[in-house]
Protein backbone atom coordinates (compact mmCIF):
# COMPACT_ATOMS: atom_id res chain seq x y z
CA UNK A 1 0.00 0.00 0.00
CA UNK A 2 2.39 2.47 1.14
CA UNK A 3 4.72 1.93 -2.60
CA UNK A 4 0.98 2.17 -4.22
CA UNK A 5 0.42 5.54 -2.42
CA UNK A 6 4.35 7.06 -2.87
CA UNK A 7 3.96 6.08 -6.88
CA UNK A 8 0.53 7.68 -7.13
CA UNK A 9 2.40 10.76 -4.68
CA UNK A 10 5.39 10.83 -7.61
CA UNK A 11 2.54 10.95 -10.49
CA UNK A 12 1.21 13.91 -9.05
CA UNK A 13 4.29 15.74 -8.60
CA UNK A 14 5.13 15.34 -11.81
CA UNK A 15 2.10 16.33 -13.61
CA UNK A 16 1.94 19.60 -11.19
CA UNK A 17 5.59 19.97 -11.94
CA UNK A 18 5.18 19.82 -16.01
CA UNK A 19 2.22 21.98 -15.44
CA UNK A 20 3.74 24.56 -13.64
CA UNK A 21 7.30 24.23 -15.83
CA UNK A 22 4.52 25.11 -19.06
CA UNK A 23 3.29 27.68 -17.46
CA UNK A 24 6.44 29.86 -16.36
CA UNK A 25 7.61 28.73 -19.92
CA UNK A 26 5.04 30.40 -21.60
CA UNK A 27 4.67 33.38 -19.19
CA UNK A 28 8.46 34.03 -20.44
CA UNK A 29 7.50 34.15 -24.22
CA UNK A 30 4.65 36.47 -23.81
CA UNK A 31 7.30 38.54 -21.48
CA UNK A 32 10.03 38.16 -23.93
CA UNK A 33 7.68 39.45 -27.17
CA UNK A 34 6.49 42.85 -25.72
CA UNK A 35 7.01 45.53 -28.50
CA UNK A 36 8.29 48.90 -28.41
CA UNK A 37 4.95 49.97 -26.30
CA UNK A 38 4.68 47.48 -23.31
CA UNK A 39 1.76 44.97 -25.62
CA UNK A 40 2.65 41.43 -26.14
CA UNK A 41 2.96 41.08 -30.28
CA UNK A 42 3.40 37.99 -32.03
CA UNK A 43 3.75 38.99 -35.98
CA UNK A 44 1.26 40.93 -36.82
CA UNK A 45 -1.32 39.71 -33.75
CA UNK A 46 -0.87 42.18 -30.31
CA UNK A 47 -2.52 40.84 -26.97
CA UNK A 48 -4.47 44.21 -25.69
CA UNK A 49 -5.87 44.34 -22.42
CA UNK A 50 -8.60 46.39 -22.37
CA UNK A 51 -8.23 48.88 -19.15
CA UNK A 52 -10.90 51.71 -17.94
CA UNK A 53 -9.50 54.37 -20.79
CA UNK A 54 -10.41 52.13 -23.93
CA UNK A 55 -13.54 50.66 -22.83
CA UNK A 56 -16.49 51.07 -25.05
CA UNK A 57 -19.59 49.12 -25.89
CA UNK A 58 -17.61 46.40 -27.50
CA UNK A 59 -15.06 46.09 -25.29
CA UNK A 60 -15.12 45.90 -20.77
CA UNK A 61 -12.68 46.87 -18.77
CA UNK A 62 -10.86 43.14 -18.09
CA UNK A 63 -10.96 41.87 -21.72
CA UNK A 64 -7.72 40.26 -23.76
CA UNK A 65 -8.44 41.38 -27.51
CA UNK A 66 -6.34 39.80 -30.13
CA UNK A 67 -5.29 42.96 -32.73
CA UNK A 68 -4.48 42.35 -35.68
CA UNK A 69 -2.11 44.79 -37.74
CA UNK A 70 -3.39 45.79 -41.46
CA UNK A 71 -1.77 47.78 -44.16
CA UNK A 72 -3.42 51.09 -44.77
CA UNK A 73 -5.01 50.27 -47.77
CA UNK A 74 -6.71 47.41 -46.48
CA UNK A 75 -8.17 49.62 -43.71
CA UNK A 76 -11.96 50.93 -44.27
CA UNK A 77 -13.58 53.79 -42.97
CA UNK A 78 -15.94 53.29 -40.14
CA UNK A 79 -14.00 50.38 -39.05
CA UNK A 80 -13.13 50.41 -35.19
CA UNK A 81 -9.03 50.47 -34.95
CA UNK A 82 -6.45 50.37 -31.96
CA UNK A 83 -3.62 52.54 -31.85
CA UNK A 84 -0.24 53.24 -29.88
CA UNK A 85 -0.10 56.89 -28.09
CA UNK A 86 2.99 58.47 -26.61
CA UNK A 87 2.34 61.09 -23.79
CA UNK A 88 4.78 63.74 -22.73
CA UNK A 89 6.61 61.95 -20.32
CA UNK A 90 6.81 58.78 -23.23
CA UNK A 91 4.64 56.61 -21.74
CA UNK A 92 2.79 54.55 -24.20
CA UNK A 93 -1.04 53.77 -24.04
CA UNK A 94 -3.58 52.45 -26.55
CA UNK A 95 -6.12 54.36 -27.74
CA UNK A 96 -9.21 53.22 -29.45
CA UNK A 97 -11.38 54.86 -32.49
CA UNK A 98 -13.30 54.75 -35.65
CA UNK A 99 -11.36 55.35 -38.52
CA UNK A 100 -12.77 58.87 -40.16
CA UNK A 101 -10.21 59.52 -43.10
CA UNK A 102 -7.37 57.07 -44.74
CA UNK A 103 -4.53 59.12 -46.11
CA UNK A 104 -2.93 56.29 -48.11
CA UNK A 105 -0.24 58.49 -49.91
CA UNK A 106 1.28 59.76 -46.64
CA UNK A 107 0.88 55.91 -44.60
CA UNK A 108 -1.84 57.80 -42.10
CA UNK A 109 -5.40 57.35 -40.70
CA UNK A 110 -6.99 59.69 -38.69
CA UNK A 111 -9.85 59.07 -36.01
CA UNK A 112 -13.18 60.88 -36.21
CA UNK A 113 -12.42 63.23 -33.62
CA UNK A 114 -9.56 64.08 -35.68
CA UNK A 115 -6.53 62.30 -34.06
CA UNK A 116 -4.60 61.42 -36.96
CA UNK A 117 -2.00 58.25 -36.44
CA UNK A 118 1.24 57.81 -38.62
CA UNK A 119 0.51 53.34 -39.38
CA UNK A 120 3.74 52.94 -36.94
CA UNK A 121 1.55 53.64 -34.26
CA UNK A 122 -1.64 51.61 -35.48
CA UNK A 123 -1.86 48.22 -33.66
CA UNK A 124 -4.69 46.82 -36.22
CA UNK A 125 -8.10 45.63 -35.58
CA UNK A 126 -9.56 43.74 -33.00
CA UNK A 127 -10.73 40.13 -34.31
CA UNK A 128 -11.41 38.36 -31.20
CA UNK A 129 -12.47 39.19 -27.78
CA UNK A 130 -12.02 37.14 -24.40
CA UNK A 131 -14.23 38.10 -21.42
CA UNK A 132 -12.22 39.12 -17.76
CA UNK A 133 -9.04 36.85 -19.54
CA UNK A 134 -6.89 40.28 -19.87
CA UNK A 135 -7.24 40.89 -16.06
CA UNK A 136 -6.02 37.38 -15.51
CA UNK A 137 -3.00 37.99 -17.73
CA UNK A 138 -2.12 41.87 -16.71
CA UNK A 139 -1.72 40.58 -13.12
CA UNK A 140 0.58 37.72 -14.59
CA UNK A 141 2.44 39.68 -16.78
CA UNK A 142 3.33 42.45 -14.25
CA UNK A 143 6.22 42.52 -12.22
CA UNK A 144 5.06 41.74 -8.89
CA UNK A 145 2.64 39.19 -10.36
CA UNK A 146 5.95 37.83 -12.57
CA UNK A 147 8.20 38.24 -9.04
CA UNK A 148 5.83 35.64 -6.88
CA UNK A 149 4.03 33.58 -9.36
CA UNK A 150 7.35 32.46 -11.25
CA UNK A 151 10.03 33.60 -9.74
CA UNK A 152 10.13 33.40 -6.03
CA UNK A 153 8.50 29.29 -6.75
CA UNK A 154 11.18 28.07 -8.76
CA UNK A 155 13.87 29.97 -6.16
CA UNK A 156 12.08 27.94 -3.44
CA UNK A 157 12.00 24.64 -5.49
CA UNK A 158 15.49 25.30 -6.05
CA UNK A 159 16.72 25.66 -2.17
CA UNK A 160 14.89 22.77 -1.39
CA UNK A 161 16.89 20.73 -3.71
CA UNK A 162 19.73 22.25 -2.40
CA UNK A 163 18.91 21.30 1.22
CA UNK A 164 17.92 17.42 0.24
CA UNK A 165 21.26 17.16 -1.51
CA UNK A 166 22.56 17.89 1.55
CA UNK A 167 20.70 15.63 3.83
CA UNK A 168 21.66 12.97 0.96
CA UNK A 169 25.31 13.77 1.22
CA UNK A 170 25.19 13.87 5.05
CA UNK A 171 23.13 11.16 5.66
CA UNK A 172 23.32 9.29 2.88
CA UNK A 173 20.43 7.89 0.58
CA UNK A 174 17.32 5.98 2.22
CA UNK A 175 17.86 2.52 1.48
CA UNK A 176 14.32 0.40 0.25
Amino acid sequence: MKKVLETIKKILIGIIGTAYFIFALIMTILLLNYNDYGVTQFGNKSLVIINDEIASENYEKGDLVIVEGKKVDKIELGEEIFTYRIDSKGIPSIQVGIVGDIYVEDDAIAFENGETYSMEFVAGIGTESYEHLGTALSIIESQWGFLFIVLVPCFLIFIYEVYSLIVEIKYGAEED
